[in-house]
């Protein structure tokens, strides 16, 4: 699950819905951190990211839970 940007703030939408799954009684496991690879949409924001002056978010997580 990938996070995102609000008015150039990061959104961690990952721990928001960790966080979800907690208060619902699933235990974390694992955490999985996956690079991004050939998103279509790169070469758009790393031109971005200079104009704009924020960094490129390159990695999604994966959580693993256990009831």
């Amino acid at each position: 699950m990938g996070d995102t940007r609000v008015k150039g703030h990061v959104q961690p939408i990952s721990f928001e819905v960790m966080k979800i799954f907690e208060a619902e009684g699933f235990y974390l496991k694992e955490v999985i951190i996956k690079e991004q690879h050939n998103c279509k949409s790169t070469e758009y924001w790393k031109i971005n990211s200079i104009k704009h002056n924020f960094l490129l978010l390159a990695h999604e997580y994966l959580f693993v839970f256990r009831v």
